[in-house]
């Protein structure tokens, strides 16, 4: 009996050899929770119309857990055959660790620029080991509405900046800013990072503090911190308890006349299409400088080496390269850009806007983003908490940079 059976496993196994069978469904693990409906109606069909057959399940866990479980679920064997990728460091362990494949040279790769690449590429930038998928933007949005109640225009500089802050307080009917500090971390990656990179130039100062060229503490980090501050003036009395969510609502309802963002939240305002919106970047210190903005590569898509599927995965990551693909999600997942080189036209009013920035500015990434989040105590961490601080006017800008640069040479040799 055990004879026949093997010599019936073994002809099926010729069996689906010969036909091109593959191993099962092919699992995709994101922390975009709030994409699973878009990829099981929309993206998951595009790609089966031009790959009959190819099952795909899209799985996604929270965003605050999926780093940890995906990393128990690769070391205990049991993780999809495509992965989203974090930017920089988190997903570098995992490749380190083996859990990714090298993509090099496979197909796709090639449709993206140097640039887009760095974020999934070790040190030495030999290895790329996620396929770039999309960026978001820091800036401002406005209500539209009121910035015609009272006359008012999107700033272009910081002078403008203030000016519309102060009419907008003056008017007493509205917030100037739906901010608060309650949560900290859009204290760090939404405002700092992106009003500060007009003061360190962007690229220019975040490497110069991984070469240990210039140091937190230096001018044109402090001046960023002092400006911060004075835009912290405007945030309303109950800022330190305001969460994330109540500064959503608070810029939804029609209470607050600027609301500073990533990219990411269009598609939230999007809901209510009474709501008029419009978008400026962060002004610059004077009419006529260079302007920078914060182009954060944030998503990305790397094959499980574990994979027992991964013809099929390849075939999908094939795609994910594509024209097609890029325009599907630029304009389905507002506030997403492709990171492709493919020429998109973006649909979104908001989203294009924002988008015609990199026409204009020059593009940086979150200033602790690559390298500086290595050591102990956690940069990430220590921004969250200074510029919370700062915005609450409990920190001054000199003192925050010394905290940073503190925490930073302490680990860091090129600092030290």
């Amino acid at each position: 009996m055990q004879s026949v059976r093997m010599i019936r496993a073994a002809a099926l196994g010729t069996l689906l050899a010969a036909t091109g069978a593959q191993a099962g469904t092919l699992t995709i693990e994101s922390w975009r929770v709030d994409d699973k409906a878009l990829w099981e109606t929309v993206l998951i069909p595009a790609f089966q119309k031009k790959n009959p057959g190819i099952e795909v399940k899209f799985a996604p866990t929270a965003p605050t857990e999926y780093d940890s479980s995906l990393t128990a679920r690769l070391a205990g064997g049991t993780g999809g055959d495509l992965l989203a990728c974090r930017p920089f460091d988190v997903s570098l362990s995992l490749y380190k660790r083996g859990h990714l494949d090298k993509l090099d040279g496979k197909t796709g790769m090639e449709n993206f620029p140097a640039s887009a690449k760095v974020a999934w590429q070790t040190d030495n930038g030999k290895d790329t080991f996620c396929m770039p998928i999309a960026s978001v933007m820091h800036g401002f949005l406005y209500n539209k509405k009121i910035f015609k109640e009272l006359n008012l225009q999107a700033p272009k500089t910081e002078a403008d900046f203030f000016k519309v802050l102060e009419t907008v307080k003056k008017s007493g009917k509205y917030a100037p800013l739906a901010l608060g500090t309650a949560d900290q971390w859009e204290s760090n990656q939404v405002m700092f990072t992106s009003i500060g990179a007009n003061y360190w130039k962007g690229e220019e100062g975040r490497q110069a503090l991984i070469a240990g060229k210039a140091k937190f503490t230096d001018p044109q980090f402090v001046a960023a911190w002092d400006y911060e501050a004075k835009v912290g003036s405007y945030l309303g009395k109950g800022a330190s308890a305001q969460t994330y969510g109540d500064s959503q609502n608070q810029f939804a309802l029609g209470k607050a006349a600027i609301y500073p963002t990533g990219s990411w939240d269009i598609s939230y305002f999007n809901q209510d299409p009474s709501l008029e919106l419009g978008a400026f970047p962060p002004p610059v210190r004077k009419a006529g400088d260079k302007c920078y903005i914060s182009d954060h590569t944030d998503i990305g898509m790397a094959v499980n080496a574990k994979s027992k599927n991964k013809a099929d995965a390849y075939k999908f990551m094939a795609w994910l390269g594509s024209q097609e693909f890029a325009d599907i999600y630029t304009n389905k997942v507002t506030g997403f850009f492709s990171l492709s080189n493919h020429l998109i036209t973006v649909k979104d009013p908001v989203a294009k806007q924002m988008i015609e920035w990199r026409s204009t500015c020059a593009s940086t990434i979150r200033l602790n983003a690559q390298v500086l989040n290595r050591g102990e105590p956690s940069m990430e961490n220590e921004l969250w908490n200074v510029n919370a601080q700062v915005l609450n006017g409990k920190m001054a800008g000199k003192d925050a940079a010394k905290q940073i640069q503190a925490g930073f040479a302490k680990w860091y040799k090129p600092q030290q």
